[in-house]
């Protein structure tokens, strides 16, 4: 194993992380190994995390400094994390971009690029940018660019330079025309919370009365900046900002609280947009499997939320979360943390444009986006345990004392407002469906028939595909709770519900879900509104989810179909 100087950077690490070609266990398994050799680049990540390279940013910054000048350096910070370079996408290990002697930084070419983008989207034309940028293809005086770039370090406030562990799993993948489900986390490197200082300066072929170029392209490179740079800019990363300034909160946004088990990065509890950008793509594409073929819902997904395969495209809707903070830690998992309350994250949920949403199609995104994220709200957590709604374990000796997850928006505009009985809700939610509907229509220009959804897949007792579809039943209920559960979720964990093995009564997998053996997730979800739940249950034509669905309804106080329509 390596032992190297603190100071050695992440650089020293790199040829310990190679992934034997034919890893095998001594069982023979190469699912075990590639999980020992995760493992294995976890350790080495968390030792290079902590490594100390505040000397050296010490010397590069200065050098950025002088060369540059002090009145053209200026500090730009990332309010959450930027991943610059990399390679691959979510199945490799990511790596931020590193220079020679491994420490993470914004490569000049990468200033440069941003900052020329944003004068040709300002200006218009190529002939116009080149008077700044340069081109080979231009006449003299133009074919030199007037600015020279700098690469941008990390000022030394943090001892390793804001390099983060950090985690991406893909838990959906389009395999044919099927969205497969496998939680596949791949730890990597991104930089979290950290300034860069900037430099730039004249050619040496300007002169000072050409100072004004300078600052109009610093005007151009922060203007880029804010939009974000590097890769997964649409998912909350790479955001940067001058310090004391905010971002943009877009065309829309909600203040939440979310109470259970909380968001996670690599280990630690973490308000992560990544995880609310893959919900909203869930829940669009439980949605539009019911109402369109599913070619056309790849197709689709893509274009909104981008794609990697079958080729990098980036998707016209951006999300970001704004002050996410941890409020309330976790429940601790030994038997003090019995008597802890539960885990509680609080934030900014940030929709906006990315530039390559078209402006004919702004209006149709605006209201797909509210409307989708008005029902994931309404519909299911976020994080671990999503499907469920917070609830106690304190009446049972098993850790983690509270499971689930609530979503719920702190926001006093009428738009979030919800009634006091079921029925009412009905409306309310039918309503807001019709009209994520008819903006998706809009955005397609296709007719949708709600009225007769698609029949996605074969639905048995051990299979159903996650569609809005024929096989799917949405309701609202409520009823008698008992052991701290609402009344939806106590149904679902009653004794006649449950299956017999070897002599003990145990959760349902084909309703419950399984969490080994492959990882079956559950067809129910569930969501406490406060008076009432909302359950969405997949494949509910074929038992256990049929017989679900008909206790509810035998026990029910209120009980009404939101879906089908």
């Amino acid at each position: 194993m390596p032992n190297p100087d603190s100071a050695a950077s992440f650089i020293e690490y790199l040829r310990w992380m190679r992934s034997p070609e034919d890893a095998a266990t001594k069982d023979g398994t190469k699912e075990d190994a590639a999980t020992k050799d995760r493992s294995t680049k976890v350790e080495l990540l968390t030792k290079a995390e902590q490594g100390n390279y505040s000397q050296r940013l010490k010397v590069l910054t200065e050098r950025t400094r002088h060369i540059a000048g002090h009145e053209n350096c200026f500090e730009v910070t990332c309010p959450w994390r930027i991943r610059v370079g990399g390679h691959r996408g979510p199945e490799s290990i990511l790596l931020p971009a590193f220079d020679n002697l491994g420490i993470p930084y914004i490569p000049s070419s990468t200033l440069r690029g941003v900052a020329r983008t944003q004068a040709l989207r300002e200006l218009g034309s190529e002939a116009a940018v080149e008077k700044y940028f340069g081109s080979l293809n231009a006449q003299d005086p133009d074919r030199a660019g007037k600015v020279i770039f700098l690469d941008a370090y990390p000022l030394p406030r943090q001892e390793n330079g804001g390099l983060a562990m950090d985690i991406a799993n893909n838990l959906w993948k389009w395999e044919g025309n099927t969205a497969k489900y496998k939680a596949s986390p791949n730890p990597f490197f991104s930089l979290k919370e950290c300034t860069f200082l900037i430099g730039l300066r004249l050619a040496s072929h300007c002169s000072p009365s050409e100072q004004h170029a300078l600052s109009k392209v610093k005007h151009w490179l922060m203007q880029g900046l804010q939009e974000g740079i590097g890769s997964q800019v649409n998912t909350g990363y790479g955001a940067l900002v001058e310090p004391q300034k905010h971002l943009s909160r877009g065309f829309f946004s909600v203040e939440f609280t979310i109470q259970g088990q909380l968001i996670h990065g690599q280990s630690k509890a973490e308000v992560r947009a990544t995880a609310f950008k893959s919900m909203l793509r869930y829940w669009f594409r439980v949605f539009a499997c019911g109402v369109l073929p599913t070619p056309e819902v790849q197709c689709l997904e893509g274009l909104v939320f981008g794609t990697i395969q079958p080729k990098p495209q980036q998707g016209y809707l951006r999300v970001r979360v704004l002050n996410g903070k941890v409020t309330q830690a976790e429940a601790r998992s030994n038997d003090q943390g019995r008597n802890d309350p539960h885990g509680e994250q609080e934030g900014t949920l940030v929709l906006d444009y990315s530039p390559a949403a078209p402006e004919l199609q702004r209006e149709q995104l605006a209201k797909l986006g509210k409307t989708l994220t008005w029902l994931m709200f309404h519909l299911g957590g976020i994080g671990q345990g999503a499907r469920r709604p917070c609830y106690s374990r304190r009446n049972r000796n098993r850790a983690p004392w509270w499971r689930g997850s609530s979503l719920i928006p702190e926001d006093e505009s009428p738009f979030w407002d919800l009634p006091d009985t079921g029925r009412e809700f009905q409306t309310l939610f039918r309503n807001t469906l019709r009209n994520f509907y008819e903006a998706l229509s809009q955005l397609t220009q296709l007719a949708l028939s709600t009225q007769h959804p698609l029949a996605v897949g074969e639905v048995t007792r051990e299979s159903w595909q996650e569609a809005v579809d024929q096989h799917c039943k949405i309701v609202v209920c409520s009823g008698h709770e008992e052991f701290g559960k609402p009344f939806a979720l106590t149904v679902l964990h009653s004794p006649q519900l449950k299956m017999r093995r070897q002599g003990e009564l145990v959760y349902d997998g084909n309703l419950c879900g399984k969490g080994t053996g492959g990882g079956k997730p559950s067809p129910v979800w569930i969501a406490d509104l406060g008076e009432y739940q909302v359950v969405t249950v997949f494949g509910a034509t074929q038992a256990p989810r049929n017989q679900y669905l008909a206790e509810l309804k035998r026990q029910a106080r209120e009980y009404y179909q939101l879906w089908p329509l």
